[in-house]
């Protein structure tokens, strides 16, 4: 079977400085956020997949290990994990090496995390990191098969879109597909 092509609409957006005040930590949750320092492939790919399964995430789902590795261990990619209840939880990957513009490449929750408002507080400590370390310019793109909740999120927390455009995601041949597409 052929791979399946799926129109998108891809929004760019940018925090150009740190907001007033960013969402606290839930409390009665036991969370922990650390960074993976090196992440190892095995548990980036399940990071990725896991999170990224129902947003149909599948640029990174096709590369070799020595691609995959070239990009997230790359000097400057820092990835951090939260652990929900000593579980992974979600994730986010920072992209230091275009200081002072820092991109935050990916930002996910685990499915079973998702609804139970972590997200805002989660993507703060993804903009508090990178303002605490000079960044001048946060850049993050999102696209219209990302969690529904993703674009009002960031902009909730200050991001502005700055652009809009058209594009395809090719979906391999075996991934799942939603039932909207299918």
């Amino acid at each position: 079977m052929p791979d399946t092509i799926v129109p998108i609409t891809i929004t760019d957006l940018v925090l150009e400085a740190l907001p007033a005040r960013l969402p606290r930590q839930p409390f009665g949750m036991k969370l922990a956020l650390m960074r993976a320092d090196p992440v190892p492939l095995h548990f980036y790919r399940y990071l990725y997949g896991t999170v990224g399964r129902d947003w149909l995430w599948v640029n990174r789902s096709r590369l070799s290990d020595d691609d995959l590795s070239a990009i997230i261990h790359k000097p400057g990619i820092e990835i951090f994990v939260l652990y929900g209840d000593g579980a992974p939880a979600g994730f986010y990957e920072l992209d230091f090496s275009d200081q002072p513009v820092v991109e935050l490449a990916f930002f996910g929750l685990m499915p079973e995390w998702t609804g139970r408002r972590i997200g805002a507080w989660l993507l703060g400590t993804a903009i508090d990191l990178a303002f605490s370390r000079d960044a001048k310019t946060i850049t993050v793109k999102t696209c219209t098969r990302d969690h529904p909740r993703a674009l009002p999120l960031y902009q909730r927390t200050g991001f502005v879109p700055i652009r809009q455009r058209p594009d395809k995601l090719v979906v391999p041949d075996g991934f799942p597909l939603p039932a909207d597409i299918k």
